[in-house]
């Protein structure tokens, strides 16, 4: 392919990646502004408590300015304004969180040095207020960063040199996650082919001189598996995409791995790759079991009203049972009765086998769309998943977790692939990783995939994060059926 057609084949995409440039510029007005609105905030607070003396204005003439300025320094200082912490990971917070605090200390050791009065209650009310409005103004920051990227905005104009499988593989990934707001645009590849099975154009092959050439029109780098670069021709790729501003990426032959199992070690200038084993045992310690006792609990409590509304409506609407008993498949692959509020005709199971031949059914999550079988209350409850409640009381029997992957069904559990039944080492959940991330919308495969990711890169904080965008979207109603 001749130099034209390749820079003819990069150009479509604008080159929207310079305005991501602004956004440590971004950031630290953000912050700035923040930080200053927590000091008015902190003195008004301060000024309002009883038994308090009135924060004197000089004091936070002089205070103020130095305390705004150390602040976003020291941020600056453990890299909060790098632009490679943008967008992803939790780097961004840990080192805005650690500025802060370190911020605080200095604050506090300066004024006791320097004999400064500040007032004990600004001081703190500026902290406890300031440090988490500055983690909830980053996310906001790449929340919107995330949209625009999902919208086609802000895009990275991405090339990935490898095999045509590694390509592809690659290119599944930034695909499905656009959040990245990588766009691939091309491909180079030891192939003569126009293009790889998955669609990515093949502009040229994966040797240095043709990755020189199109470094000037690409933002991004990927070298997926399958080149052949020695250790000098590393080397002289980082020095040649250098000119051009553009940015490396190498790809290891590793997916579905979370940051915390990874662990990059450098000996004698060869950075080595450690990763973790898979987490799944961790998942079913106590503490995750005092987690769900205490969880269900609480949320037994405050849903018991709602709960019992909807008894009633089932009740009254057809006069068959409030509950639907069907026996799933839990940890270690034993069988336990998965409680729910009835949403179908109490004749449900019998009609199955005639809806199976009319969906084409031929293995993994039967869901459709128009199921006949569902009540006029039922499509509501499923809606919102509220005739999921009454599985709380499995979890506090221990037959499931507030967070984990799905219970199947005996028969689903029979079609498993080997490597499917990981699911089981844990127990099953309420809500998951493929409920938080398209529900009923998921393939099969996917939310497998999803599942496997959870059980072999389980951590409570995972958890946490999972039960509050459960929430969200169960309130948007979106997937489910």
């Amino acid at each position: 392919m001749t130099l034209l057609a390749e820079r003819r084949a990069l150009r479509w995409v604008t080159r929207q990646s310079r305005t991501l440039r602004f956004l440590p510029l971004t950031a630290l007005v953000s912050d700035a502004v923040i930080i200053v609105l927590t000091m008015i905030l902190a003195a008004i607070g301060h000024d309002l408590a009883p038994h308090t003396a009135h924060l004197a204005n000089t004091d936070l003439l002089i205070a103020g300015p130095i305390i705004v300025v150390l602040w976003i320094t020291v941020m600056g200082g453990f890299g909060a304004y790098q632009a490679e912490v943008f967008g992803a990971g939790a780097d961004e917070y840990k080192r805005v969180l650690h500025g802060s605090l370190y911020s605080v200390s200095i604050v506090g050791v300066a004024c006791y040095l320097a004999h400064f009065s500040l007032a004990r209650g600004f001081f703190v009310l500026m902290f406890v207020i300031g440090v988490p409005t500055l983690l909830i103004g980053r996310r906001l920051i790449r929340h919107g960063v995330h949209l625009a990227r999902i919208q086609g905005k802000l895009q990275e104009r991405t090339v990935i040199a490898g095999s045509v499988s590694n390509v592809d593989d690659i290119a599944d990934v930034l695909r499905r996650e656009s959040w990245l707001g990588y766009r691939v645009v091309g491909a180079l590849c030891p192939s003569s082919a126009t293009e790889t099975p998955g669609g990515i154009p093949i502009i040229g092959h994966d040797d240095l001189t043709t990755i020189h050439r199109v470094s000037g029109d690409a933002d991004v780098v990927f070298l997926a598996g399958g080149t052949d670069f020695n250790s000098r021709d590393m080397r002289q790729l980082q020095w040649s995409l250098e000119q051009d501003a553009t940015r490396l990426i190498v790809a290891p032959n590793v997916n579905d791995i979370s940051s915390e199992r990874v662990r990059v070690r450098p000996v004698g200038g060869l950075p080595l790759m450690h990763i973790d084993g898979p987490r799944w045992s961790h998942a079913t310690q106590k503490a995750k079991r005092v987690f769900d006792v205490i969880g269900s609990l609480l949320l037994l409590t405050i849903f018991s009203p709602l709960m019992l509304a909807i008894a009633l409506r089932i009740k009254l609407y057809d006069g068959g049972t409030v509950l639907f008993a069907q026996t799933r498949v839990g940890r270690n692959a034993r069988t336990f009765s998965c409680l729910k509020f009835r949403t179908m005709v109490p004749n449900a199971e019998d009609l199955l086998a005639a809806l199976h031949a009319q969906a084409g059914y031929t293995g993994g999550l039967f869901k459709m769309e128009d199921d006949p079988r569902i009540t006029g209350p039922g499509r509501t409850l499923r809606k919102y998943s509220l005739d999921e409640l009454p599985q709380l009381i499995n979890v506090l029997r221990g037959e499931m977790s507030l967070v984990g992957p799905r219970p199947n069904l005996v028969h689903e559990v029979a079609q498993y692939e080997k490597h499917m039944t990981r699911r089981l080492r844990v127990r099953p959940g309420m809500t998951g990783l493929w409920q938080v991330s398209g529900r009923a919308n998921l393939s099969w495969e996917e939310a497998i995939r999803l599942d496997l990711y959870y059980v072999d890169n389980w951590s409570m904080l995972q958890d946490i994060n999972i039960l509050i965008k459960t929430f969200r979207v169960i309130t948007a109603g979106h997937g489910a059926y």
